[in-house]
């Protein structure tokens, strides 16, 4: 199993949002720094195939060869601008452009169009990220070159989304299963999700 770093895995976000005091609460500030530790030597992204690149946050600005991300070292924090904060906080946008700043004030934002220009450039099949709550626990972006996929459902108690998975077969073969909160409960949703252009379309 691999697991890969998003923006929370971050001290700056992980402290705002409670994860520092709930560590000092239960158990220790040591617990704290040890996770600390073990974020910043998370990596960032991963190549499934050959074909389907998988982030947090979304494809990155400046990006001149796959190469680049293995040239990151690490244990390092996450800085609002650059390669890796893309790869953390970038979000995709209808309409959008090219790239442009994200009003999260961290990473960029980028449209349809960057992102079949991105596949082209590394001859990749599809972008899998996360970093945004869909309803359907899935949501598509530029023609199925890009999906979100959201595996918390009922987010935080506020949203009625459904929760999903995808499931990459060893012939790449692309599953996506949906489960709502009760996480025993059987997937109440499939559709197949595209691994290559050619591959069929989703059915609700």
């Amino acid at each position: 199993m691999f697991l890969l770093r998003g923006n929370h895995e971050s001290r700056p976000v992980n402290m705002q949002y409670g994860f520092y005091n709930e560590c000092k609460r239960r158990y220790s500030v040591t617990l704290y720094e040890t996770f600390q530790w073990a974020f910043y030597c998370m990596p960032l992204c991963a190549i499934v195939g050959g074909r389907i690149m998988c982030m947090h946050g979304g494809i990155p600005f400046g990006l001149l060869s796959l190469e680049q991300i293995d040239e990151f070292q690490r244990p390092t924090d996450i800085a609002d601008v650059g390669i890796p904060s893309d790869l953390c906080w970038a979000d995709p946008v209808s309409g959008v452009v090219g790239f442009q700043d994200s009003p999260r004030g961290a990473g960029h934002v980028f449209g349809e169009a960057t992102v079949k220009e991105f596949n082209e450039k590394f001859k990749l099949d599809l972008i899998v990220r996360a970093h945004q709550v869909v309803m359907d626990g899935y949501e598509f972006f530029a023609d199925k070159k890009l999906v979100t996929i959201f595996s918390a459902p009922c987010y935080c108690g506020h949203f009625d989304n459904l929760g999903a998975v995808l499931q990459v077969a060893t012939n790449m073969e692309c599953t996506i299963n949906t489960f709502g909160h009760d996480l025993s409960a059987a997937p109440i949703k499939k559709a197949p999700a595209p691994a290559q252009v050619a591959a069929a379309p989703v059915t609700k």
